[in-house]
């Protein structure tokens, strides 16, 4: 069995600065090994990542977010298993798919897009992550819940603050203790709106979680506070992200991003390589029931596994030339990219897959369009070139374009 020794430390400088090489490393020397610092058994391999996520003999569970997110979001359906989480996402997926994505969400992803753009797209000139990217999916998120959207600073704060704690690998307590204080105030903030809303039901989705039952079974309000802090959360931070990485790949190949251009057919396989590529979240943990073999050695049971998605998604046994960034590869299918069937890890995989890919899908499938059509020649701007930021999550913290504003 390999030790940590023998492999870069993912809490060091030099990791947060470019992590994959380090992940190849730890893919040919150390598949599997004890990382002290964060308590936990590494595996950053494809054939073990999917492994873990897609368990069916529950040889690993989600008892990790015992500790990892329910100081901050209190017990959310992450956390849940067999019947208890079967039900539960019964009652927030149908949201999030068919008819009331078709329907109810998709002009509200287009209005949310098109305000943002209109505050830019007469400048020339813009930070896409500062002026859209960060803003876009929570203005979304909490259009949809049918929250004041003029909180946006708010809703912005509490899930930077949130992901801080979710990433706090080296255990910094100022980080833990903001986390938790984001707790008390967003729960201050959404229990009396949605008591409110139950008494006053609309056609948002807060109120969609109000009256939804499956088998005799109602959301608490805690239930559904805990849910909207994890949307927040998990859909602000990721599609922020993605929104970046994938303008910062396409403008990084310009061919590929002229492709896209001419085929907005093709945004749909930009996302899907830039999930496999640059993955939002490059970190996933489980926790082991049982001692389970994988590849390098044993897990012990009742231990905690890092699962290393950016590491997964870049290995050689399953992909062709897996550094390279190809809209094109034949070895990634897009029609699975956003299903529980998909031959990317970003989502995880199995019976956790993430509820909201489709969503994500849906917003940066109209958010690149009309980016696009607005900045028919966007361009990086002048000496810049995109770095990625963070070990947890990860992506462009900065990335400033250039265009010639399209004339009515």
């Amino acid at each position: 069995m390999s030790t940590a020794q023998q492999v870069p430390d993912i809490l060091s400088p030099e990791f947060a600065k470019d992590p994959y090489p380090a992940y190849q490393v730890m893919r040919e020397t150390a598949p599997l090994f004890w990382h002290e610092a964060t308590q936990s058994w590494i595996v950053s391999r494809y054939e073990d990542v999917e492994r873990v996520f897609k368990d069916k003999s529950s040889q690993f569970t989600t008892d990790n977010y015992d500790w990892q997110i329910e100081p901050v979001h209190g017990k959310t359906i992450l956390q849940l298993s067999g019947r208890e989480h079967s039900v539960r996402r019964a009652l927030v997926a149908p949201a999030f798919r068919g008819s009331d994505l078709q329907h109810k969400f998709l002009p509200v992803i287009e209005r949310n897009s098109r305000e943002l753009i209109d505050t830019f797209r007469h400048t020339g000139s813009v930070d896409l992550v500062a002026d859209y990217a960060t803003r876009f999916p929570v203005n979304v998120i909490a259009d949809m819940l049918g929250l004041d959207k003029s909180d946006h600073a708010r809703f912005h704060g509490w899930y930077t603050t949130v992901i801080a704690f979710l990433g706090n690998l080296a255990g910094d307590p100022e980080v833990a203790a903001a986390g938790e204080r984001t707790r008390v105030e967003f729960a201050e903030y959404m229990i009396p709106i949605i008591r409110q809303r139950r008494d006053n039901l609309g056609d948002d989705l807060l109120s969609t979680l109000c009256a939804a039952e499956v088998d005799g079974v109602r959301m608490s309000d805690e239930d559904i506070k805990a849910f909207c802090s994890l949307l927040l959360a998990a859909g602000g931070e990721t599609t922020d992200k993605a929104i970046a990485s994938i303008f910062a790949n396409l403008l990084m190949h310009p061919e590929q991003l002229e492709a896209v251009r001419q085929d907005r057919s093709l945004i749909a396989r930009a996302f899907a390589e830039t999930l496999r590529h640059t993955p939002p979240v490059h970190m996933i943990m489980r926790q082991s029931a049982t001692d389970v073999e994988v590849t390098g050695g044993t897990i012990p049971a009742g231990a905690t596994v890092t699962c290393l998605i950016g590491a997964a998604n870049r290995d050689e046994r399953r992909y062709g030339d897996p550094d390279r960034f190809d809209i094109f590869r034949d070895d990634l299918t897009t029609t699975t990219a956003f299903s529980a069937a998909a031959d990317h890890l970003a989502f995880a995989l199995g019976r956790h897959f993430c509820v909201g890919a489709l969503l994500a899908k849906a917003e940066v499938e109209i958010g690149v369009d009309q980016l696009l059509d607005a900045m028919p020649d966007v361009r990086l701007a002048k000496g810049f070139d995109p770095v990625e930021q963070g070990v947890f999550t990860r992506g462009p913290q900065s990335l400033p374009v250039e265009f010639t504003p399209v004339t009515a």
